[in-house]
């Protein structure tokens, strides 16, 4: 059974920083590149960021650069998220992903909210 969960989201003032964890489990973890993802109350889904196989490369959007720092361990089949310099407007339900080919899965999210 696939299974993406997520963990570290909680309620952060602005300017602190979280770790969202995510621990994969039910197929081979080090195939898939990994994706977290975002959305926001009345806003459509967006990527964060993501991570090739081997945490060789990562991507993100440019607003999100600096500030989002994705990366993964293999060996733990775990894919975490730093995120530092929070902003009220980075407050979301933020979600795993994990894609390989037409294999595409989500975790259930972790809330994370920016507010003084």
């Amino acid at each position: 059974q696939v299974r993406l969960v997520e963990s570290g989201g909680g309620l952060v003032q602005p300017g602190g920083s979280l770790r969202l964890s995510c621990a994969a489990s039910g197929f081979t973890f080090s195939r898939y590149t990994m994706n977290w993802y975002r959305q926001a109350p009345g806003k459509e889904r967006e990527l964060v960021a993501s991570i090739t196989s081997t945490g060789g490369s990562t991507n993100s959007p440019d607003s999100m650069k600096g500030r989002f720092t994705i990366s993964r361990d293999n060996a733990k089949n775990t894919v975490y998220l730093q995120m530092n310099s929070l902003r009220p407007e980075d407050t979301a339900v933020y979600y795993c992903n994990a894609r390989w080919g037409i294999n595409n899965y989500w975790g259930q999210g972790t809330q994370v909210t920016v507010s003084s």
